[in-house]
């Protein structure tokens, strides 16, 4: 039988998976940045509750996650990760083009997003997605760089 994938909204019994998908896709910056990243401080219940959260699913395996705040005409992307054995597959991509997708479909007209200064693997796909550096700033005891990027239409 061929594996299923889709992509749905989080529902509360998906806590603890997602969690642990959080854990292990940005444990290898612990180090780097000399301190967990935010979305690993995250209380996944709350996230859940609160947010709009999609998780990727392949069978019955959660495999990515991509957290949304809709803020007035714009969407705050506060985290996407992928688990680290689905890592280099599109999935990351694929997340990001379905953030575009909804936001569009909320009547948005840009996405924000931060991510820390010394991820930078991240700052280049970001670069690469089409979002544009608006700033940077220490904000919870993280060195920031903010992004955008518009969604209006030429």
């Amino acid at each position: 039988m061929k594996p299923t994938t889709t992509l749905r909204r989080a529902q509360p019994d998906d806590v603890k998976s997602v969690a642990a998908l959080v854990d292990q896709a940005y444990a290898p910056y612990v180090a780097r940045i000399g301190q967990k990243p935010g979305p690993m401080l995250e209380d996944y219940s709350q996230v859940i509750a609160e947010s709009v959260v999609f998780v990727h699913t392949h069978d019955t395996e959660i495999t990515g996650v991509l957290v949304m705040s809709l803020q007035d005409s714009e969407m705050l992307l506060l985290n996407v990760a992928v688990a680290p054995l689905y890592k280099g597959r599109g999935l990351g991509k694929q997340l990001m083009a379905f953030c575009e997708d909804y936001a569009r479909s909320q009547g948005c007209d840009g996405i924000r997003l931060y991510t820390h200064e010394l991820m930078s693997e991240n700052l280049a796909i970001y670069c690469k997605l089409g979002y544009q550096e608006t700033h940077r700033a220490v904000e919870d005891g993280f060195a920031r760089v903010f992004m955008r990027k518009s969604l209006q239409m030429c």
